[in-house]
């Protein structure tokens, strides 16, 4: 089974940063100031959640799973067959050179899923962005698979190469 591990860097780099300037605001103000304190670490709090809240969409929408035991790749809250994805597809798409960090920021942010008619992938003859959100994480690569009746499926992911590699083991036979 092959299952991503998302980074947690950014989220551990937030509540480092949230827990030192509350600690440090507490060293100044307690025990004469506690309602204050517990004020302004309240305040910190509404800058730390929307920072690790991109994190954790991120473990919701794009975790990518592959089972070849249960027959399934389940990205986020989508789970495709695999006997519906086309190995031919996987592996055109392994022999694709991974783009460096540059290119995958520029592409990830071109790549919205709007549910708005006219912005959607199938509108644009774009590959469907599986897994529930609307574009590919900043930052993220992504693979563009096809499955047997013709779909573009586009996964967001932080090893293309890893998961190209996981699918193509379970669809071999």
């Amino acid at each position: 089974m092959y299952v991503e591990k998302l980074p947690k860097t950014w989220t551990v780099f937030c509540v480092a940063v949230y827990l030192v300037m509350v600690v440090r605001l507490g060293v100044d103000a307690l025990p004469e100031d506690t309602g204050v304190w517990l004020l302004v670490s309240a305040a910190y709090l509404l800058v730390l959640v929307p920072c690790i809240a991109v994190p954790i969409s991120k473990a919701i929408y794009h975790r990518v799973r592959v089972d070849p035991a249960g027959g399934l790749l389940r990205v986020g809250r989508e789970r495709i067959p695999l006997a519906d994805v086309d190995a031919g597809s996987v592996h055109a798409a392994m022999r694709l050179v991974r783009p460096r960090a540059g290119r995958r920021y520029a592409a990830s942010a071109g790549a919205v899923q709007s549910p708005l008619a006219g912005l959607q992938a199938a509108d644009r003859s774009a590959p469907r962005l599986v897994g529930g959100g609307w574009a590919v994480p900043m930052g993220m690569d992504s693979v563009v698979v096809t499955t047997r009746r013709g779909e573009r499926l586009m996964i967001a992911t932080h090893d293309g190469a890893a998961l190209l590699t996981a699918v193509a083991r379970a669809l071999a036979p």
